[in-house]
């Protein structure tokens, strides 16, 4: 019985060893396959890529910011992001993400085309958003706005604030998008009185003209000296230096893309603002399934508007809001039609 008794003993271990080793097995085994689920159904970290002119510029890209950061604080999700120092980096930034995995890429701005077209072919599996432009590829959702039509609108309430009789316009740089602005503004303006004078000017030919708000001063005050109360500044952080002039001299300005209301309060008559951050907090919440092509945003969709807050209210009369909403109304549903310079690259209201 001895023996037996010991071989059973010896049996008994053998089997508890066994069983303890398979227990562990089988632990690993899970742990591991719950790795590769989760690995399988992880969310793609997306990325944004900013335009020159700085991801805190007040205006277009840092509204492309904050929707990115809005989508990172209602899902506790992370993403990438850059900030270009030169156009050379505009392919080198697009690829880069694309090689880390990055889906979707965001682009903050026009002048990504060229080089968006050249890369979405490489990288058909990974998901592109381009803000501002049309690139023709189907792993590419475009969203552009009618800029005009908000613009239509901040030049009626110029028109209506102007205790001068002429009113101006500062763009960035001087490409077909901008002169949109500038002649959807005009015909605001004409639209409440069309014997208002509207002075243009732009501040350059190059992509520096978006990140010079010691000219954007310069032509403030050039702007002044010709009679101008009321300046509308759509030049990214150019518009910086416009906004801070004007609120020196006294006179109104008109702020851009994003609410920019609250950096003079009192001296800001409105802000024209394009919802820059919902189309990349809308492309960053459809991940890498985005449904791809091409999205206008109005003011038929609440793309584009104009601000009002408790820092213009003592600016803008009842009158004046009741008049602006009533042409919003208009153009939304298509009673009054807002010339686009995009598709007819005339201005009949105005001229640079």
């Amino acid at each position: 019985r001895d023996r037996w008794g010991k071989a059973t003993s010896s049996r008994e271990h053998l089997v508890s060893k066994w069983e303890t080793f398979m227990t562990l097995m089988k632990k690993m085994l899970g742990a591991a396959a719950t790795v590769a689920t989760s690995a399988s159904f992880a969310v793609a970290e997306p990325a944004l890529i900013f335009d020159l002119g700085g991801k805190f510029d007040k205006s277009f890209n840092e509204l492309a910011f904050t929707g990115a950061q809005r989508w990172a604080d209602d899902t506790g999700n992370s993403f990438r992001e850059i900030e270009l120092q030169s156009e050379a980096q505009r392919e080198q930034a697009l690829r880069r993400f694309a090689e880390a995995g990055n889906n979707p890429i965001v682009m903050a701005g026009f002048a990504f085309a060229s080089a968006l077209g050249d890369v979405a072919a490489d990288y058909p599996d990974t998901k592109f958003t381009i803000i501002d432009m049309v690139v023709d590829a189907p792993n590419v959702r475009s969203v552009v706005f009618k800029e005009h039509e908000g613009s239509y609108l901040v030049g009626m309430m110029a028109a209506q604030a102007s205790k001068t009789g002429t009113v101006g316009f500062i763009g960035g740089m001087d490409i077909p998008l901008i002169r949109r602005f500038a002649c959807g503004y005009a015909q605001g303006v004409e639209a409440v009185n069309a014997d208002i004078k509207v002075v243009a000017n732009m501040t350059g030919t190059t992509p520096a003209a978006w990140n010079d708000p010691v000219k954007g001063s310069e032509l403030t005050k050039a702007q002044i000296s010709q009679g101008a109360d009321v300046i509308y500044a759509a030049a990214g952080g150019t518009g910086v230096g416009v906004l801070q002039t004007a609120a020196d001299e006294n006179i109104l300005s008109v702020g851009v893309d994003s609410n920019q209301n609250y950096m003079h309060p009192g001296k800001v008559l409105t802000s024209m603002t394009k919802k820059v951050d919902n189309a990349v907090y809308d492309a960053f919440s459809d991940g890498a399934d985005m449904e791809t092509g091409f999205r206008v945003m109005g003011l038929n969709n609440r793309g584009v508007g104009f601000a009002m807050d408790e820092h213009n209210a003592a600016l803008v009369s009842d009158a004046m809001a009741a008049t602006t909403y009533k042409a919003a109304y208009d153009i939304a549903t298509g009673a009054v039609s807002v010339h686009d310079y995009m598709s007819d690259d005339s201005c009949p209201n105005l001229s640079f």
